[in-house]
Parts: structure tokens; sequence; C-alpha cells
């Protein structure tokens, strides 16, 4: 089949790597966002790099585990790249599973 084709590439490393800070240090995560990306959070919303590394850093657990099951990297039209995760969290206690979804765009610098 050969090689993956390069947004399953860069969605797989992107995937890997947001996923190392969020367990091991998510004040990190400032380094990946930019002012003008954006969360929700189980319904809120946040926007700009600040907002986002002040709401994943307030989080009341302080270690986690995620174990990711499935993922998935699809290009878009624009260049971009929508990634879906599937797995399961480890806090204290396991909980039965969760789902993301990440959209990539490279920006000019």
């Amino acid at each position: 089949m050969g090689d993956k084709p390069i947004w399953e590439q860069i969605g797989s490393s992107f995937i890997q790597h947001y996923y190392q800070l969020f367990d091991n240090d998510r004040t990190q995560l400032g380094a990946i966002y930019i002012d003008a990306s954006c969360l929700t959070w189980e319904g809120q919303q946040f926007q700009g790099k600040a907002a986002i590394v002040e709401k994943l850093s307030s989080l009341p657990f302080q270690k986690i585990q995620h174990s990711i099951t499935a993922q998935d990297h699809q290009p878009t039209p624009d260049s971009c790249i929508i990634s879906m995760v599937v797995g399961q969290l480890k806090v204290i206690v396991l909980l039965p599973c969760s789902a993301a979804v990440l959209l990539l765009r490279g920006h000019p610098k």
C-alpha cells in the first residue's frame, strides 16, 4: 500500500504531540494555539491562545492519560487537516469514552 498520505502523517504526529503535552504539562499547549484559535469545552467557548490555555490549565484534574483507540485525518479543500480522535481518559478511574475533533490549519509566519 505504500506510505500513508501526508495529511495522515501530519495529523497523526500532531495528535501524538498534542496529547503528550495535554497529559504532561497543559501550559505548554500555548505553543500550539494562536490568537485566532477557538475551543469549545462542554458547551463553553473560548477564543485566543491565552483563554484556551487558561481553561485547559484550570481543569480540576492534575493527572490524566489519554489512550487513543482510533484516529482519522482528512484534508480539507483549503489545505487544512481535520482530525477525529476516539479513546479513553484515565483520571483516577477509567472513564468510558472520549472523542475529539481537531482542525489543523497552517498559517503564514
